[in-house]
């Protein structure tokens, strides 16, 4: 009676147009006041003790390391230097932007920055060589996915602390199937360039490319920064994520001077808005699952897989079909703060390893990015085109198959995940 009236609580209200925030925090209050023996005054302390994981503290970091980045001038100069190093190619100016896409992503951690910062410069670029708007569109929504897989990444953040798996082993398990997506969505550009006869750029001289990398080196050395502090032991992922934050605004004001220090106050208020906004979303869906646990919802889920004898595959299926869906309806941090305690028991109980469940998970919410009817990417894509939301939808339909037929081979290939950080740091123990 607890769990449906739980779930029958939570999209009453989400039907009834509330953020998923007050929905998620109404719902469980609801039924802690009508099921549950705790008081409401540990309640609060409950949705307080959230806010203190050490390692949540990583997101209004790489918030802010993002929006001094986006603000700043980096983006451009990442896309020039792309542009130089692969616009020759046939469909150049489109591959160059996935490339631009990978090497923002690799600094900002979220996916609707990554389409903000990129696609606002080369989406108008392409369309004036002589792309189609639906065309450039479609792959800059898709490509700017890879802002939450390939590390640093927000989405990975949530889910470590979420499930208790480690943020460092989730980092380096999103980079080869980052790479890898990376370097599809290439591969597809470059074949239907060939097909369709699309322009290319004329092609750098050597010069030319090492002073555009030049120009371009202090922003992608926070890659190196992050990564291989993290690699390195040298800091943790949360601390990364202040260092990043820090050597951002050094860049973005004293290196490359795009910003004055007047400016600063108001990147921090945009980096504090949006971490507001995302911590409350948190602690309401941490209040969520406690209900959950309370309730022994997970613990049934398990017992129930259990007795259905369901083989790894069989359970990857349906965490696919139930994450997919929910993509449709809620944002990345929700569905994984609402499915995590559900899934993740059931997952440990059938051996799936917690690092390759994780990167399922974020496949899954790069697929959700860009399927109405609140996919982030579209609405972005649509503010920076002027494009309608379902003709932004049908753009990238051709891109989100190859999405799709991405996450079947990364969910039955745990390898491309666990490779890099089994090398890294060992293999975890069960």
């Amino acid at each position: 009676m607890t769990t449906i009236f739980l779930f029958t609580a939570l999209f009453a209200f989400l039907f009834l147009g509330m953020p998923i925030a007050v929905a998620l925090g109404l719902s469980s209050l609801l039924t802690i006041l009508l099921f549950e023996p705790d008081s409401m005054a540990s309640m609060s302390l409950k949705f307080f003790q959230t806010m203190e994981q050490f390692t949540l503290l990583a997101i209004p970091f790489f918030i802010l390391a993002g929006n001094f980045l986006t603000t700043g001038g980096v983006a451009r100069r990442m896309i020039n230097f792309a542009v130089a190093a692969v616009g020759h190619l046939p469909g150049g100016l489109a591959i160059a932007s996935v490339l631009a896409c990978m090497l923002f992503a690799a600094v900002s951690g979220s996916s609707p920055a990554t389409v903000v910062a990129i696609g606002s410069i080369v989406i108008a670029g392409m369309v004036r060589t002589g792309y189609t708007k639906e065309f450039a569109t479609g792959v800059i929504v898709n490509a700017g996915t890879l802002g939450i897989l390939i590390p640093p990444s927000i989405v990975m953040v949530v889910y470590g602390a979420a499930t208790e798996t480690s943020v460092g082993r989730l980092f380096m398990a999103g980079v080869v199937p980052g790479l890898l997506l990376g370097l599809v969505l290439m591969t597809a550009i470059y074949i239907t360039a060939k097909v369709k006869n699309l322009p290319r750029q004329p092609k750098e001289p050597w010069p030319v490319r090492l002073r555009l990398f030049g120009q371009a080196f202090w922003g992608l050395l926070l890659i190196f920064i992050v990564m291989g502090g993290i690699y390195g032991g040298i800091f943790t992922p949360t601390e990364a994520a202040a260092v990043a934050a820090v050597y951002a605004f050094i860049c973005a004001v004293f290196i490359y001077r795009d910003l004055k220090l007047t400016d600063v106050r108001r990147v921090l208020t945009d980096s504090a808005r949006v971490t507001v906004m995302l911590m409350f979303i948190i602690a309401n869906a941490f209040l969520f699952s406690h209900v959950l646990t309370t309730a022994q919802i997970p613990q049934g889920v398990a017992r129930i897989i259990a007795e259905a004898n369901l083989q790894p595959w069989q359970f990857l299926v349906i965490a696919n079909i139930i994450l997919l869906i929910a993509g449709n309806f809620m944002e990345p941090s929700s569905i994984i703060l609402i499915t995590a305690p559900i899934l993740f028991p059931a997952a440990q109980h059938l051996g799936i390893d917690p690092v390759h469940l994780g990167i399922v998970y974020v496949v899954n919410m790069e697929i959700g990015m860009v399927t109405p009817p609140v996919g982030l990417n579209l609405f972005v894509a649509s503010g920076i085109t002027g494009m309608p939301i379902l003709r932004v939808a049908r753009a990238s339909f051709p891109w989100l198959m190859l999405l799709l037929s991405f996450l079947i081979v990364v969910t039955y290939v745990p390898e491309i995940s666990l490779w890099l950080p089994n090398k890294v740091f060992g293999v975890a123990k069960p």
